[in-house]
This record gives C-alpha cells, structure tokens and sequence, in this order.
C-alpha cells in the first residue's frame, strides 16, 4: 500500500531550518507591540466563575489555563472548556508551550471518571480532552485516553468527544487504542512548518505527524480528522500552503489556524503578527484545496468554538455527500 510517506515530496524527518536569523534568541528582547486585532479584554463573567468552580472542584486541569489561551473568558463563559489530562507536566519542551517540563508524576486512576462527572456537570454538548506528552509511558497515555473516552460515554452519552493527542512517537499500537474508543473528532496539531520543527518542536517528527493522521482514517473513516498550526514563527507563505497539502493527502478534515503568542521571554519570539486579511486568505485558499471546515484568524486555537465547528464538520460531511 502506498503511504503519505511514499507520496509526499522527499524529505527528512527533521528539515534543515532554512531562515537561521529568525532562531529565537533567549538573549534578546524581541518583543513586538500587540496589535488592536490580538487585544482580549479579562474574564469577568458570571458563567466564567461556574466553570471555574466546576473544574476546581474536580481537581481537574484545563488548557486553557495552562497555555493562557486568550479565549478562556469567552469560552468558559459559555461553559466550554479544554480538559487536560494525565497531568500538568510534559516530557518534551516545546518553545512556543507553556506547560511545565520535567518528570511527571504518576498517572491518576481516578481521572477519567473525574472528567466523566465534570462533563456530565457541565451539561456539554461537546467537550475537548487534550493532555500532556507523556513519553515516560509505555503507550504514552493512549489507554488513559481511551478510558476517559468511556467515562464520559458512561457519564454523558449524549456528549460528543473531540480528542487533542500527542504523536505517541515510538509508541507502537498507542494510535490503535485510542481510534478504538472511538472519538468523534481526532485532533493532532502539526503546530508550525517543517523547516521550523528544529527550534519550535525539537521533539516531534512533522511526517510522522502526516502519517498519524493519515492511519486514523484507514482505521476508522467515520472519524473527522483535524489539525492546526500557529503562524508568526517566520514561516513563509508557501510553506504554509504546501502544509495544506500534505494534510490533504492525508485526508485530513478540519485545519485551524491561528495567530502564535509568546507566553513569556523565555519562549519563541513572535517573528511578526499576521494581519486578519492574510488569515482570510489562508481560509481561502484552504477551502479550495479540499478541507470540509477552515477556522482562521488571529484568535484561532484548536478548541475554539469546538462544538459549534463539530456541527459544521457533519453538515459539510453530509452535503459533500449528497454532491457526490
């Protein structure tokens, strides 16, 4: 059978940076002024407190606390929330993330039933479980996946699941359990550009990425399959738009992208804000190209209107359908 890896263009799995004057320097300053676009006003709202009190009283962790996503005002608000499992400490270090890096600690048996109940709580139509990189484990987490996957099909059977995974890299038969449990969306971020995999996501292997997503449809179809990248980390326009192919040569449903944030100095620098009107032009030409929804803009993130995007994902499903 030929793979994405035999079809796509032939190249290593960590590229040659070719822009070396735009490596972050953690010895300078390179702030740059946030635009109006970018400004988000602190969460204030009544539901926003709910959500807090509901996920604290859980003893549960969220994303969007833990990466300083802009949206939490808005999205906790309408009690929406991106649940974090396996713990708040990563095994890699990604410059641009800003969960903390070191040794996990054990995983928490009671955690997926604890996700299960706050689902449940939270009355969700549709709920977004992402976690840590956990390369200590054996299946780098896939089963705990799969098991708060069933807890919340226990809990909330009406709740649709979208999942937000590692790459399970040299993992073998991780990808298997979780696509067994059967998530309605598979999301795995590319995060950036290939030529920018060395300084951004030292870690990761942008084709096996590809393929990861490409084996979720051969194992099961019916699953919607999603990815995301950040822009403003100096790539260029082409490399972005070749990007969109590789993820439609894997057959790949769903592509956000969003505007790159520094979370402190000691990350990435932002290399340049990316206007509205270029983010229009990226869902454009995305649309073009194949994929079933496009979500772009500078406040883009990959849990963004999650529940409102699933059903666009099923209705765009169904009138391409009935078009065929």
């Amino acid at each position: 059978m030929v793979t994405i890896i035999d079809t796509l263009r032939g190249a290593g799995d960590l590229p040659r940076l070719r822009h070396p004057e735009k490596a972050h320097r953690p010895d300078q300053d390179n702030t740059l002024p946030k635009p109006d676009w970018i400004r988000v006003k602190a969460p204030v709202s009544k539901g926003y407190f709910e959500t807090r009190e509901i996920v604290q009283s859980n003893k549960l962790i969220t994303v969007c606390e833990e990466a300083g996503c802009p949206n939490i005002g808005g999205c906790w608000e309408k009690k929406h929330a991106t649940f974090m499992i396996m713990g708040g400490i990563c095994t890699r270090a990604c410059a641009f993330c800003n969960v903390a890096t070191g040794k996990p600690n054990a995983l928490d048996a009671n955690e997926p039933a604890s996700v299960g109940r706050a689902v449940a709580a939270m009355g969700l139509n549709h709920v977004v479980i992402t976690s840590v990189d956990r390369d200590d484990l054996d299946d780098g987490g896939a089963e705990h996946f799969a098991a708060t996957i069933r807890a919340i099909r226990a809990a909330a059977p009406g709740t649709t699941i979208e999942i937000l995974t590692p790459d399970f890299l040299r993992k073998p038969g991780a990808l298997e359990t979780v696509v067994a449990a059967k998530p309605d969306v598979f999301n795995h971020n590319l995060e950036t550009v290939p030529s920018n995999y060395l300084t951004v996501r030292p870690g990761a292997r942008y084709f096996h990425s590809i393929r990861l997503l490409q084996r979720v449809k051969e194992i099961d179809p019916e699953i919607f399959t999603k990815s995301g990248i950040m822009v403003g980390l100096g790539e260029e326009r082409n490399e972005v738009l070749q990007l969109m192919d590789d993820l439609r040569s894997a057959d790949v449903d769903f592509l956000t992208i969003g505007q790159y944030l520094q979370p402190t100095k000691k990350h990435h620098a932002v290399i340049r804000y990316v206007p509205p009107a270029e983010f229009e032009s990226f869902a454009t030409v995305a649309t073009s190209k194949g994929f079933l929804v496009v979500a772009s803009s500078p406040l883009t993130r990959s849990s963004h209107h999650a529940g409102e995007d699933f059903e666009r994902l099923k209705a765009a499903r169904l009138a391409r359908a009935v078009a065929a």
